[in-house]
């Protein structure tokens, strides 16, 4: 059921041109992990991510377990403090997809990879897990809808978005895709 669910979010996403224009210069990716999950090897995403071809967004394979160390760090992180949160998207960084998150009223922390610790920062994959602890304890334990940084010296900033489902992350991406194209329009008119 997690490949199935994974596929049926890509096509969400794949349908989606306002969501191209938030993937990020490393390109997004959705995972969704096992209800059990405990390594990487339990998490599902997109091999070789989504990239954007003809301003849409694309798959560039279909899901499989193992398929991005990344986002599975973060995922089984947060599933540390809410086992049910299962499923993330990461897409580019912007202020007022932030705020429109807020709007929506989902809950939004966030880390400084500026101040994160050196020995942290020396090992490979230790900062997501680093990162998911400053931005849950920012809001008192509460596991965030919305994370965000800002980004650092050769790292790109990003937004991940988390929730229970592949298709009701996928869902919501579009919609904040949607409303922040709205929003960039209206801002752009004299």
């Amino acid at each position: 059921m997690i490949i199935e669910n994974l596929e049926k979010a890509v096509v969400i996403l794949e349908k989606s041109s306002e969501f191209a224009q938030l993937i990020p210069e490393v390109r997004s990716n959705l995972v969704l992990a096992r209800r059990d999950a405990q390594t990487i090897d339990d998490v599902a995403g997109i091999p070789g991510r989504i990239t954007v071809v003809h301003g849409f967004p694309r798959a560039v394979a279909r899901p499989e377990f193992g398929a991005s160390s990344h986002m599975a760090r973060l995922v089984l992180e947060v599933m540390q403090y809410d086992p049910e949160r299962r499923c993330a998207i990461n897409i580019k960084y912007h202020p007022q997809l932030v705020e429109i998150c807020r709007k929506l009223g989902l809950r939004v922390s966030s880390y400084d990879r500026g101040t994160e610790p050196e020995e942290i920062a020396k090992k490979e994959g230790n900062t997501i897990s680093w990162g998911v602890k400053i931005a849950v304890a920012n809001l008192n334990g509460a596991v965030p809808d919305t994370i965000y940084h800002k980004g650092a010296w050769g790292k790109e900033p990003m937004i991940v978005m988390i929730g229970r489902e592949a298709e009701e992350v996928a869902e919501m991406a579009v919609c904040l895709a949607r409303l922040f194209i709205s929003q960039e329009s209206k801002n752009s008119k004299p």
